[in-house]
């Protein structure tokens, strides 16, 4: 048998996909409320963006896009912006901190860059997309 085909193996990758996304949204959620909320925005300015940028494109990465992947649309490009998003937790929001304070931000970006690779499996839209093709 392919690897490809094995059972335990998609569900891995569903389990992998829908977990660490769904865990994802409780981080997310806050952050993309704050920005209908109304009240002026207090954020981190990536890249002289500003911090309503910043926190919009923090919000995608950590929400919107967390939702695409539970779903497994386009899963492995989708799967890249909250590894990025990551990535800018860890080794920029949290520069200087200890690892204590940045493991979850590395944890997350192991996840995601696994997600980015692997991709959806058969459990997925991106599954059952490809199995009508």
């Amino acid at each position: 048998k392919k690897k490809a085909m094995n059972t335990p193996y998609h569900l891995g990758l569903a389990l992998l996909r829908v977990g660490t996304s769904a865990l994802m949204l409780t981080h997310g959620y806050g952050k993309f409320m704050k920005l209908f909320s109304g009240e002026e925005i207090q954020f981190m300015n990536f890249l002289g963006l500003g911090p309503t940028i910043s926190l919009g494109l923090t919000a995608l990465g950590e929400f919107i896009i967390p939702i695409i992947i539970i779903v497994g649309f386009k899963t492995r490009l989708m799967a890249i912006f909250p590894a990025i998003t990551m990535f800018v937790a860890a080794f920029v929001a949290h520069a200087g901190d200890p690892l204590s304070q940045k493991e979850m931000s590395l944890l997350y970006l192991i996840m995601f860059t696994s997600i980015a690779l692997l991709g959806g499996g058969k459990f997925s839209l991106d599954g059952v997309l490809q199995k009508n093709k």
